[in-house]
């Protein structure tokens, strides 16, 4: 066993309260158990992490007058790491960053383009209540194309509007952790595990154990707290009740668009070219647009071409997964 720093992707993983879909949970475990089962990393991923590194480094500046348009795939963390990369996610950081740029621009509207089941709960308030600050300056549209689920409905519910395409799925509005009790796995295994720690609550868990009533309390007050933000900012967003979104939005359910549409959780039901036509731009053009920067960014730093330090910081990554999910997981 390879001893390595705890990586940040990880770190967040197992220490944060998740805003994402079931299914995709099981997507995000699946990730981390490879990083478990491979110590040895794959060439192929570190080249298609380096690659999507480059080319969303890329994204072109909106036009004055036009349409932003600001794609969101798949798992979101607060900072883009090779969790993200592997799950064909996108980081907090780097939306804000897209979103002031947008909005610098002053163009017609901003339109986030959303599939995505949400993610991690570090940075999901932050980034909704930008959200909320630039449809303040110019419209931002919301488009689900085809889902949006919990922390992505977090910030797309501050959006001017959301439209839905008519198969999308919208809502899980909740938050989650899990705990998993190992003491009879490690048992089975002959292991006896000693925690020794400085601080009262400091090592409660640790050893893998069944949690005390007053540590199961704990962290459901922080799965709670967050649950509140996540309701409060919704609310503020679609200008309605705590209660309202509590006792209408699906429970924590996804639901599609005639359900969506009936609670109040979405505006309309159209698609991202009905989007793009209502706003006066030919969807081929918007579509097509990105691609010459992404060609001459990728022409100038192609994957092939990536530092040794920046290969061997993904490489680093990868391998450091491992250590810190056995000790917690076995």
């Amino acid at each position: 066993m390879q001893t390595n720093r705890i990586s940040p992707a990880l770190a967040f993983a197992v220490e944060h309260p998740w805003a994402v879909t079931e299914s995709m949970r099981a997507v995000i475990a699946g990730v981390l158990a490879r990083h478990v089962l491979r110590v040895d990393p794959d060439p192929a991923v570190i080249e298609a992490a380096i690659a999507t590194r480059q080319q969303r480094a890329a994204a072109p500046p909106a036009r004055p007058g036009g349409v932003a348009l600001i794609p969101v795939r798949g798992v979101i963390a607060p900072h883009m790491n090779l969790l993200s990369e592997m799950s064909g996610g996108t980081d907090f950081d780097s939306l804000t960053r897209a979103l002031h740029a947008a909005a610098a621009e002053r163009p017609k509207a901003i339109v986030l383009d959303v599939d995505s089941p949400g993610g991690n709960v570090a940075g999901a308030t932050e980034f909704a209540r930008e959200v909320l600050k630039v449809r303040a300056q110019v419209p931002v549209i919301a488009q689900v194309s085809h889902l949006m689920g919990s922390a992505a409905y977090w910030f797309g519910a501050c959006a001017t509007e959301i439209v839905a395409s008519p198969s999308s799925l919208v809502g899980a509005v909740g938050v989650y952790t899990i705990y998993d009790d190992v003491s009879k796995a490690l048992e089975a295994e002959g292991v006896t595990r000693h925690v020794i720690a400085a601080g009262e609550f400091k090592g409660e868990g640790v050893d893998g154990g069944p949690l005390s009533a007053e540590a199961r309390t704990h962290r459901e007050a922080i799965v709670g707290k967050y649950y509140a933000s996540f309701l409060k900012d919704v609310a503020a967003g679609r200008g309605v009740s705590v209660d309202t979104v509590r006792a209408t939005y699906g429970k924590g359910r996804v639901l599609d668009v005639d359900g969506a549409l009936q609670a109040g959780m979405i505006t309309r039901v159209g698609t991202l070219a009905d989007t793009l036509d209502r706003l006066g731009v030919a969807p081929a053009a918007a579509m097509t647009e990105p691609a010459p920067a992404l060609a001459r960014a990728t022409a100038q730093e192609p994957a092939t071409g990536a530092t040794a330090q920046e290969r061997a910081a993904i490489i680093a990554e990868q391998l450091s997964l491992t250590q810190r999910l056995i000790e917690m997981s076995l």
